[in-house]
Parts: C-alpha cells; structure tokens; sequence
C-alpha cells in the first residue's frame, strides 16, 4: 500500500483540527478540503492555521456571557481571514500558550486535537 502524499497528510491534518474546533458544525465539506489543498499549495505552516483556529476560537468562547449566541461555523473558510492575518503579523507564542491553556480548560476535545495533529 502506498504512502500517503505530504499534500494529503497536511490536508488531513487541517480538517481534523477543523473538525474539532469547538463552534464548527463538525462536517467537512468538499469546498473545505479544497481551500486545505490551497492553504498547502500557499506553503502556509500547520502551526499557522491551527494558531488561526485556536485565535478565532478564542475570540468566539472568550466574549461577554450575556452576548447573543453565534451560530455554528460552516465552513473552514470562516478561519481565511485569521489565517491572512497571522501570516501577516505573527502572535507572540507566549500568547497562544496562553490561549491554548485557556481553552484547554473549556474545549478539552479541541487542545487535544491541537497538540495531537501538530506532533
């Protein structure tokens, strides 16, 4: 049986993140694994994009408690602009250790998926 190609394990990899970033609605769709197909074509880092997930996450979970409810994230296109951001201006790592932590607290399921799809 053959290997999995770099560009299919780096596709997987992005989807499964996405899969378990808490707001998501959990299903991938073909123009999901498209845009991760591009995002590697782009040579933008693993470490990036699950920076992007865990920053928009974050910002979604880390918000006032009496502020109306958002709907489910439908697609890994919602996490484009995070993603453009972060390549334009990197966060400090100290920073998402913190919000890894944070979230780590709330959304058990995602820090795992996280630390396991980054190693």
């Amino acid at each position: 049986m053959a290997r999995p190609s770099p560009r299919s394990l780096y596709v997987e990899r992005i989807l499964q993140i996405y899969r378990y970033t808490p707001g998501t609605s959990g299903v991938v769709r073909r123009a999901d694994r498209l845009l991760a197909a591009t995002l590697y074509h782009r040579h933008i880092p693993l470490d990036l994009i699950a920076a992007a997930l865990l920053v928009a996450t974050s910002r979604r979970i880390l918000r006032p408690t009496d502020a109306p409810p958002l709907r489910p994230i439908a697609t890994l296109h919602y996490f484009l602009p995070v993603i453009d951001e972060l390549t334009a201006l990197p966060l400090d790592p100290a920073y998402l250790d913190y919000l890894r932590k944070r979230l780590t607290q709330l959304t058990p399921a995602f820090a795992a998926a996280l630390n396991h799809q980054l190693s």
